[in-house]
């Protein structure tokens, strides 16, 4: 028996126009292929679960919506409908639909639903990706000696993670001029020396 979720309504309806009949039609498929799919919210966006394991989601944009599945590295693709690799837009499967006429037929779609619900039923799980080994970080001898007189800029470089090393010292290296760079640098300095991460402004409260 289906578990329905209003949050997914209530998504759908506050997408966008084009959205829609989009996102009704996802729906309306997967609970035509999947009679017993619960229906949830995992990372913002409506997800569609089948015996405790997540079967497919999708999610509207402002000019598009995608749909994917969630043991897609598994499925046969018999039909050649999955973008893959290169070739994948987004974190959908299905490219940028912006109409419902982007959709193979729903016989295919409802096809592919059941083959992701009898991955399900196999216990079959996403495979863990090997880390791969970072590139030790190359800090321009500028960036070290700034960093050197401020002790508060540097402790906080210090504690930061690879990433948001990263962060600092590609904006300040991909500076087109001398004078942008030193003002990135500048402005760098000051923000680590309050603590901040690059892109501070974007956390969310």
């Amino acid at each position: 028996m289906a578990v329905p979720n209003k949050k997914v309504d209530d998504y759908i309806t506050m997408s966008a126009d084009f959205a829609k009949p989009i996102l009704w039609h996802i729906m309306e498929l997967v609970h035509k292929a999947c009679p017993d799919v619960e229906e949830t919210f995992k990372w913002s966006f409506p997800f569609f679960m089948y015996k405790g394991g997540n079967l497919c989601h999708m999610a509207a944009f402002k000019h598009h919506c995608s749909f994917g599945f969630w043991l897609e590295s598994k499925m046969k693709d018999p039909n050649k409908i999955l973008r893959r690799g290169e070739e994948r837009e987004g974190m959908g499967h299905l490219g940028k639909l912006t109409s419902v006429k982007d959709f193979p037929s729903d016989k295919i779609i409802i096809a592919y639903i059941k083959e992701a619900m009898a991955l399900i039923d196999k216990g079959e799980k996403l495979n863990k990706a090997t880390p791969k080994s970072k590139t030790p970080l190359k800090i321009p001898a500028y960036f070290k000696t700034a960093l050197s007189k401020n002790k508060k800029a540097l402790n906080t470089f210090e504690n930061f993670t690879y990433s948001q090393k990263k962060e600092y010292v590609t904006w300040v290296k991909e500076a087109k001029t001398e004078t942008t760079r030193d003002s990135r640098l500048k402005t760098a300095i000051q923000w680590m020396s309050e603590g901040k991460i690059r892109n501070w402004k974007y956390l969310k409260c």
